[in-house]
């Protein structure tokens, strides 16, 4: 993948997903518990939904983002239900990749496995905060794959913010807006993501404590 092409399409991505995290208007929330909220509104990019998810992680930035990150030597695929491999097709530099995400059946099996190809940028601000940002492109190493249906990510990524005077705390903003592509019927996909939001925070608890310590 040409390098400057890639530079220039994942900044445009990253300030998309930075524009979802500072604009608060129009989000609906759809699920809220544990200290976890998952709110929606329309995609701009699909026929879809935008979904961001927000909650307190009880560690500090730097076990969350060992946990999160979509970069080599992630621990994602240990403990995210909804990732069973993730693998770096190219490496342009140590902070932009293009990374393949697989997924296992979902919703009892409604949602067939996917996979993912994904141009995927890493940021770090001044006040500490980290931030990935990913877009779905076509990559030659990483045609579709038998047993896969390919699924794409529109402008999606997370923050993880430290939060000032509590290191042992994270708070943690996802945004999610996936094309799973396939057949599935418009009501499994709006039940799936926010319920999978939901896990994903209590999961990712679980494994800050597990894998990090």
């Amino acid at each position: 993948m040409d390098p400057a092409l890639a530079a220039q399409l994942s900044e445009a991505v990253a300030e998309k997903v930075l524009q979802y995290r500072r604009d608060e208007s129009g989000w609906k929330m759809c699920r809220e518990g544990n200290g976890v909220s998952v709110s929606w509104r329309p995609s701009m990019e699909f026929p879809g939904n935008l979904y961001r998810g927000e909650g307190i992680v009880h560690a500090a930035p730097e076990k969350v983002w060992a946990c999160v990150k979509p970069l080599a030597g992630t621990l994602r695929d240990k403990w995210d239900e909804n990732v069973s491999s993730f693998e770096i097709i190219e490496s342009l530099t140590d902070m932009l990749c293009v990374s393949r995400t697989a997924s296992p059946p979902a919703a009892m099996k409604l949602i067939s496995p996917r996979d993912f190809v994904d141009l995927v940028l890493v940021k770090k601000y001044e006040d500490g905060s980290l931030s990935s940002s990913a877009v779905h492109v076509e990559h030659p190493l990483c045609p579709p794959e038998p047993g896969f249906v390919r699924g794409f990510n529109h402008p999606c990524g997370c923050f993880c913010e430290p939060l000032p005077g509590e290191p042992d705390k994270t708070n943690l903003v996802t945004f999610f807006q996936t094309d799973l592509s396939g057949y599935l019927p418009r009501s499994v996909v709006d039940s799936f993501f926010p319920r999978s939001m939901a896990g994903f925070y209590a999961n990712l608890e679980k494994a800050v404590k597990t894998l990090c310590d």
